[in-house]
């Protein structure tokens, strides 16, 4: 089951489920639960009524929002994929690298990636994102997934300038990092995904989540030792090689660049790059 947040053609912010073209608004129909973090809050994503696929409007009617819109933590990981670890020259630690993301860093499918006044240094970072479902602390490794709600794509954008002297910052501009279009729930294995970034339709990175570094589960576990994971955290796991920082010459992301993220099972998350000063 593919499940969206999403703002509806009479202006309302719901959520509901996504097949083809065919959006199912859930916020409407079940008054208990107006938003998706209301139903992962509740554990209700097995609901009876979430069965229901009636085509309430076709994806072309709708706006979509990242897929848990104002999560209150987002959290990524650094260096994940062998080869990039490489082409960055960073060593590979005993754990994982983590850092956070502000909430107003998101942007939705078919939402503008900002390019910021201050910097023209706008790199592309293709992920796998993890969607937490149920609270934990201290989570065994062998059960992290049990603690997953869905999985979808995550465009970790960044500026290279900035980040070069402090991550933070170069993480944190607003609008720089893409999160959807869903969330898939159901039948895939995190180990053996397919990710493709495409910038204006050229394959820019190209890996299987087989060459994580640090798998999933992993993350989960070792993320819930410094921090409480609740329903609807962020996780991200790590972009591969290809970025393009470390292109000759290197690969910035311009006003009216097209960048797309696809994973196998989940779907094709794509933005436009909109200069902040025109928006």
């Amino acid at each position: 089951m593919n499940l969206l947040s999403f703002i509806a053609p009479d202006g309302r912010e719901t959520w509901g489920r996504i097949e083809g073209e065919c959006v199912t608004d859930f916020g409407a129909r079940i008054a208990d639960l107006p938003d998706l973090q209301a139903a992962l809050c509740t554990g209700r994503l097995r609901d009876p009524a979430l069965s229901v696929q009636s085509g309430d409007y076709r994806s072309s009617d709708i706006t979509f929002l990242p897929v848990i819109p104002n999560p209150k933590k987002i959290l990524c990981v650094g260096i994940n994929y062998g080869a990039h670890a490489e082409e960055t020259g960073r060593t590979v630690a005993a754990a994982p690298s983590m850092f956070s993301r502000f909430a107003d860093t998101l942007t939705a499918h078919l939402g503008p990636i900002l390019l910021p006044s201050v910097s023209t240094h706008l790199d592309f970072e293709g992920e796998l994102a993890v969607v937490i479902g149920r609270s934990g602390r201290y989570i065994e490794e062998a059960d992290a997934l049990s603690y997953v709600a869905g999985y979808t794509c995550f465009n970790d954008s960044s500026i290279r300038d900035y980040q070069k002297h402090s991550v933070t910052a170069g993480k944190n501009f607003p609008k720089t990092g893409a999160l959807g279009p869903w969330m898939a729930t159901e039948g895939l294995d995190p180990a053996r995904l397919q990710l493709e970034t495409r910038l204006n339709g050229v394959v820019v990175q190209r890996a299987s989540t087989q060459m994580l570094i640090y798998s999933v589960s992993r993350i989960i576990a070792f993320a819930s030792q410094f921090t409480a994971l609740t329903p609807g955290t962020i996780i991200s796991t790590g972009t591969p090689e290809g970025v393009g920082s470390r292109r000759d010459p290197q690969l910035w992301m311009k006003r009216g660049d097209v960048v797309e993220v696809e994973i196998s099972g989940i779907g094709v998350l794509s933005n436009r790059i909109e200069d902040e000063r025109h928006v």
